[in-house]
């Protein structure tokens, strides 16, 4: 039984690895370049214009693919900044057991409010549990998912992002559509340069 769990736990990995590539152990140019690419992006919102002038420090992945059929999995790697400086390449994964189905690929940043967190992340023992929510970026409308719900607004209107134990998420779709009503949890992997 225990061997067939362990396989069951690979289909989510191998379905996001069709999304995407992972990074070898040392970061590329490419990763730096869609990393920037991400970034600003995320800068032309303005509710997270806010997060870069006042976080610790912050991670960014400027790409996630996520899938799934029963059991899901996302895998994707990024960047960890404090300031402008560039302090580690960061190695995303989460697998979620329940109703999921299909795929999807993501940007996702990070933003750690203070140092104590910030050091929590770096350390390597750094999860999102269910207590973790993410304010999705979209043009034109604002949507916030979370452990209590989703809501979603339309026009100028715009979600109010804000720091659960110390950490608050943006996420900005990239493509690909995905039905998920699952509990999930991301772990994140840290390599310091």
């Amino acid at each position: 039984m225990r061997a067939l769990f362990r396989r069951l736990l690979l289909i989510p990995l191998l379905i996001s690895a069709l999304f995407v590539a992972p990074a070898s152990a040392e970061p590329d140019a490419e990763l730096f370049a869609d990393t920037r690419a991400a970034l600003a992006n995320f800068h032309r919102f303005d509710e997270v214009k806010p997060f870069f002038d006042k976080a610790y420090g912050y991670a960014v992945f400027p790409s996630v693919g996520k899938g799934g059929f029963w059991i899901g999995g996302a895998y994707g790697n990024g960047l960890v900044y404090q300031g402008n400086q560039t302090l580690a390449q960061a190695e995303l994964i989460q697998v979620s057991i329940g109703l999921t189905f299909g795929g999807q690929a993501f940007s996702e940043i990070l933003f750690f409010e203070d140092k104590h967190t910030f050091d929590s992340f770096m350390s390597g023992s750094f999860e999102l549990g269910a207590q973790a929510s993410a304010t999705a970026l979209t043009e034109g409308a604002a949507a916030h998912v979370g452990t209590t719900g989703t809501s979603a607004s339309a026009g100028n209107a715009q979600s109010k992002a804000y720091y659960i134990n110390g950490t608050a998420i943006f996420t900005q779709a990239k493509g690909g559509l995905m039905v998920e009503a699952a509990l999930a949890g991301q772990k994140f992997n840290i390599e310091r340069f």
